[in-house]
């Protein structure tokens, strides 16, 4: 994402907090930075991505963050999977003189990498207006609303994935239980309604080599995120707050750093692991 805007022609100052991952930004023009509030200085419009509220929360708010070095009128654009609640509670901290908007995304990396990804934006309008040119950079933009919108239309669009992902799970651990072939399955339900998950996903399940675009861990993370959104709305989720649980499971199983369709193992009782270098 952040190639994505040097590439535009952007001026763009990086800070990370492994600093080796920001290095090949800086051979393509980046400007390196010490501390997230010597990133902000100076920069009309700050983005954050993230793994996890308290990751955001340390940045934005912690010594040396975002909120310190922060100039009168900048904008924060928060793009991180960190849920409404939070979303609102970052502002609620920050300094009054700096706008913010929530944008977190749709995609993974080849998406970034094109810029084709879908951010969901929440904000005023007119703060959305002058980062618009910035968002497009990136992907398919749309402002769904006030303030924490963007956040909330992430946890929903998240929810579907693991509905989807989980019920397959479901479905061919059945299949195994029947006695029916993988490969006759798995084209079954290619032409139905969860063809997308099982066409993206299949090669990854026959081969039980699960490289990452989507680490599990981030995904039983944003399984919590829905979970606690479903509580705050006094709602009952079931088929969301079982998937929820198979990610968790999945998780302690030791699969977090593999993608998060490897779920479909730890349900079926497979193998699953990244792929051997050799």
């Amino acid at each position: 994402m952040a190639a994505r805007l040097i590439d535009a022609g952007h001026q763009v100052t990086v800070w990370n907090r492994t600093a080796r991952k920001a290095e090949p930004l800086l051979a393509q023009g980046a400007v390196s930075a010490t501390t997230p509030a010597a990133a902000a200085g100076g920069s009309e419009f700050v983005f954050t991505m993230l793994a996890s509220p308290d990751a955001v929360e340390e940045v934005v708010l912690g010594k040396g963050g975002i909120a310190e070095g922060s100039a009168a009128g900048s904008t924060l654009v928060e793009m991180s999977t960190i849920g409404p609640e939070s979303v609102h509670e970052l502002r609620s901290k920050l300094p009054v003189e700096v706008d913010m908007l929530d944008a977190p995304v749709l995609g993974s990396v080849p998406q970034a990498e094109r810029g084709v990804l879908k951010v969901f934006v929440g904000g005023e309008p007119g703060t959305v207006e002058r980062a618009m040119g910035l968002l497009e950079t990136l992907g398919t933009v749309r402002h769904l609303g006030p303030l924490g919108a963007g956040a909330s239309m992430k946890l929903v669009a998240n929810s579907t994935l693991f509905a989807l992902m989980t019920g397959l799970g479901e479905a061919l651990t059945l299949a195994d239980g029947l006695g029916l072939r993988q490969d006759d399955v798995l084209d079954i339900l290619a032409d139905s309604a969860i063809g997308v998950p099982v066409r993206s996903k299949r090669r990854f399940i026959e081969s039980g080599s699960y490289p990452a675009n989507y680490k599990l861990w981030l995904a039983s993370k944003d399984g919590s995120l829905v979970m606690r959104a479903d509580e705050a709305a006094g709602l009952d989720l079931r088929v969301a707050r079982a998937a929820a649980a198979w990610l968790a499971a999945a998780d302690r199983a030791g699969l977090g750093d593999l993608d998060y369709s490897a779920v479909v193992a730890q349900i079926r009782g497979t193998p699953a692991a990244l792929p051997s270098d050799g």
